[in-house]
């Protein structure tokens, strides 16, 4: 069913150590009138069932449907918080928009922080989904990423060589990513 415009809010859901003012979260954020950041009390060594709590509490308390806006960690957040939440939780949600997918279980030292919130859960989510993943992501391998994405049941956007598309890529508003947000968009009817 299609819906009027206007009646769903977006959900940005920043990954480890927040997304600063440059970050293309930050600019969308200022852009969507409709739309609001999930805050986390500890950015630095964050918790899977302190982050999963939180976007749970968010998604409960939302007074219309949601579209999720996910950067790296926040992608495991998420896609754990879906794996979890009850069938009414999943009605509120639109769809979700999952950029650069961090690699949770990579063995990397350098993941360290990261690896609590392994294994990635690896099953359809229950609403539209679109994967926006870099070739030169130090963060997934893009093979790793075509993986979660076809998991998750996902539609899979090629973005080239953006790095891990956070803070330091200076995307601004990052036009292509809109694009990518568009077409999330249409295939979730909103």
């Amino acid at each position: 069913m299609i819906r009027a415009a206007g009646d769903f809010d977006f959900l940005m859901v920043p990954g480890r150590g927040n997304s600063g003012p440059d970050h293309w979260m930050s600019h969308w954020c200022r852009t969507f009138q409709n739309s609001s950041r999930l805050l986390q009390k500890e950015w630095e060594r964050p918790q899977p069932a302190d982050w999963i709590g939180s976007l749970d509490t968010a998604v409960a308390t939302a007074p219309r449907r949601l579209v999720l806006l996910g950067h790296s960690l926040a992608v495991a957040t998420i896609v754990k918080w879906a794996k979890e939440a009850s069938p009414a939780q999943m009605d509120k949600i639109a769809g979700a928009f999952l950029v650069a997918p961090t690699d949770v279980g990579n063995a990397d030292p350098s993941f360290e922080l990261v690896r609590p919130f392994a294994p990635m859960p690896l099953s359809k989510l229950p609403f539209p989904t679109l994967v926006a993943a870099s070739r030169t992501d130090p963060r997934v391998v893009f093979e790793k990423a075509q993986e979660f994405a076809a998991a998750w049941g996902a539609e899979l956007a090629d973005t080239g060589d953006l790095g891990h598309m956070g803070n330091d890529a200076k995307l601004g508003l990052w036009p292509d990513g809109l694009v990518l947000l568009g077409r999330l968009l249409q295939m979730a009817g909103v």
